[in-house]
């Protein structure tokens, strides 16, 4: 797998039944076909738990939402400790360029989610804003949110 922006991770994979790779994925407890979006997947979750603080216990991937009668997927979702949701993460495989269709559909989540922060990223390039839902704006930010930060904003 390419070699991506993100912390380097020990992570355990396998050949599965179906001769294919499968990485574990610590937060679903279960191997997961290992795609170069999975890739990525699992190196932000374990920034995320490892370095930016959010309990693996408070983080859900690859759950289903129901957007305009359509049932979507989200990548990462973060909860706070209050249980409210915190950040939705998008992820994208290396080659998939970061483009404004990707904050559309990031965009589209939080339109069901109403989370305060939203991130996307390819594994080489990660972006994040901070919503203000009163307002109807956002903000880019220069970091990455920390579970201690997302937890001030109330």
């Amino acid at each position: 797998m390419e070699k991506l922006n993100l912390p380097a991770i020990a992570s355990r994979i396998r050949t599965g039944k179906n001769g294919k790779q499968e990485i574990f994925d610590e937060i679903r407890k279960k191997f997961v076909r290992l795609t170069p979006e999975e890739w990525v997947r699992q190196h932000f979750l374990h920034m995320m738990v490892n370095q930016l603080g959010y309990p693996a216990s408070l983080i859900v991937v690859e759950a289903a939402l129901k957007y305009n009668n359509m049932l979507k997927r989200f990548d990462i979702l973060a909860y706070r400790a209050d249980g409210k949701p915190c950040l939705v993460v998008e992820c994208k495989s290396p080659g998939v360029e970061i483009t404004q269709a990707v904050f559309d559909q990031v965009a589209m989540y939080n339109m069901t989610l109403t989370v305060d922060f939203v991130a996307v990223t390819n594994g080489l390039s990660h972006y994040s804003c901070q919503i203000d839902h009163i307002k109807r704006t956002y903000t880019f930010l220069t970091d990455l949110p920390t579970y201690q930060s997302v937890n001030l904003k109330s």
